[in-house]
């Protein structure tokens, strides 16, 4: 029915929605975004948790550099 790229790309999007609150922690410079990647990690499959994860990665200040 897919082809195989397709299953490919579709996968690769899943994750990068899965790891959303991961990658704006990072991108941020969250002084807690090691946390939030495990946490996010862990609980992330459910709506919840994906949520709260998201919540957190954007509420949080990012790192001041000097």
């Amino acid at each position: 029915m897919y082809d195989n790229t397709v299953i490919v790309v579709l996968m690769i999007l899943i994750v990068a929605i899965y790891m959303l609150p991961t990658l704006l922690a990072y991108g941020r410079d969250h002084p807690r975004r090691s946390t939030i990647t495990l946490v996010n990690i862990l609980f992330g499959w459910t709506l919840v948790g994906w949520l709260v994860v998201f919540i957190w990665a954007l509420m949080g200040e990012s790192e001041v550099e000097a």
